[in-house]
């Protein structure tokens, strides 16, 4: 039930992917109950591609420009461009004078961020992979609070406010973990989730059908195999299972995710935060590839804990090829009671509660509430 006594305002900012976006919303949906009045800032570029909580409050864009891997002339614009943003959250916060603004990465969020430390509003910063980032590894030295995803966060400051909150997951996810682990009796079919990540994993697109491919014919005839994919490549990877009996359903999004995570015996998945998050929440066994491109090797990191209990498979990418991939779903499909204790296992890592702690540590530590 929704708390109707008057609270302060409390403005959101976040960059544009998943990653980051659906903590925010799972935050927002935690405060909005509590009575808060929210506000987000984000930037020009993705003013229009927030949906759910975030999408529907009051919101104001900002300019801002990334800079990791551009031309000499390209920084220098964006830079120009973060700092008209920085002067435009500025005006904001003086006008609506929030009591804290709370970060949640992505360079469109660097601007209010910034704004947040000039005008003397608290800084809150949610952290979400296991290496911190190196625009929170700056923003941290004068941040309020931190609040971190993983129990051991690379780079997080001595002596601040850290506390583990963990990831803040949607709530129809922690449903989804809430619910048995599905059946696999005869005649079942074993539903697997193929995630790429906001980038749709090229390499999931040409591994899995050459590992389903290499299936006992028993086996593929009793696969279902939801895959994400870059958009336009639909046609393309439906296209390459077109030899194997397995039943396909290819998207570059899926609206129900929680549905999915509810039905599926297995994901197999890049290592976002997010995603790690998502999956040890609703219990999911996993294989999970981390991007090797990632900064800081961060998704390895990600993928430690979840790993080290035995809710999910680590893979390099390196190593991710077919023969590997086809060994371990056929192990998998053989050894049911294997399934179940690695989605027991992934609920003991993931962290339910993550927006109700993040919460309640804002109005421990900053509204004093």
């Amino acid at each position: 039930m929704k708390n109707t006594d008057k609270k302060p305002l409390i403005i959101l900012t976040a960059g544009g992917t998943g990653g980051h976006v659906y903590p925010a919303e799972s935050l927002a949906e935690e405060l909005e109950k509590r009575g808060y009045d929210l506000m987000l800032i984000t930037d020009c570029r993705g003013k229009d591609n927030y949906k759910g909580r975030l999408g529907q409050m009051p919101n104001v864009a900002v300019w801002s420009g990334g800079v990791v891997g551009k031309s000499r002339l390209f920084k220098i614009r964006s830079l120009l461009k973060t700092c008209i943003g920085i002067v435009q959250a500025l005006f904001v916060l003086l006008r609506h004078k929030p009591v804290c603004v709370v970060g949640f990465g992505g360079y469109a969020s660097f601007p209010a961020c910034m704004a947040a430390l000039l005008s003397g509003t608290d800084l809150v910063l949610h952290e979400q992979n296991s290496v911190m980032s190196r625009t929170n590894r700056y923003l941290c030295r004068y941040a309020s609070l931190v609040a971190q995803s993983f129990r051991n966060v690379k780079y997080a400051p001595e002596g601040r406010r850290c506390v583990l909150c963990g990831m803040p997951v949607r709530a129809n996810i922690v449903a989804a973990g809430d619910k048995e682990y599905p059946p696999l009796n005869d005649g079942d079919k074993m539903q697997i989730l193929v995630l790429g990540g906001s980038q749709g994993a090229r390499i999931f697109g040409e591994v899995m059908p050459q590992a389903a491919a290499l299936l006992a014919p028993e086996i593929q005839s009793r696969l279902k195999i939801y895959q994400q994919c870059r958009k336009g490549e639909e046609q393309k990877i439906t296209k390459a299972y077109a030899e194997t009996s397995c039943e396909i359903v290819v998207s570059h999004f899926f609206e129900n995710m929680a549905e999915l995570y509810a039905g599926c015996h297995l994901v197999i998945s890049r290592s976002g935060a997010s995603s790690v998050s998502e999956i040890a929440v609703a219990g999911v066994p996993s294989v999970l590839v981390p991007l090797p491109t990632a900064a800081d090797d961060h998704q390895t990191s990600n993928t430690r804990d979840l790993a080290e209990t035995g809710g999910g498979i680590m893979i390099l990418q390196n190593e991710f090829e077919a023969r590997k991939v086809k060994q371990i779903i056929e192990d998998l499909f053989n050894n049911y009671g294997k399934l179940r204790k690695m989605s027991d296992n992934a609920k003991k890592a993931g962290i339910k509660d993550a927006a109700k702690r993040f919460a309640d540590a804002i109005e421990k530590e900053v509204v004093k509430a």
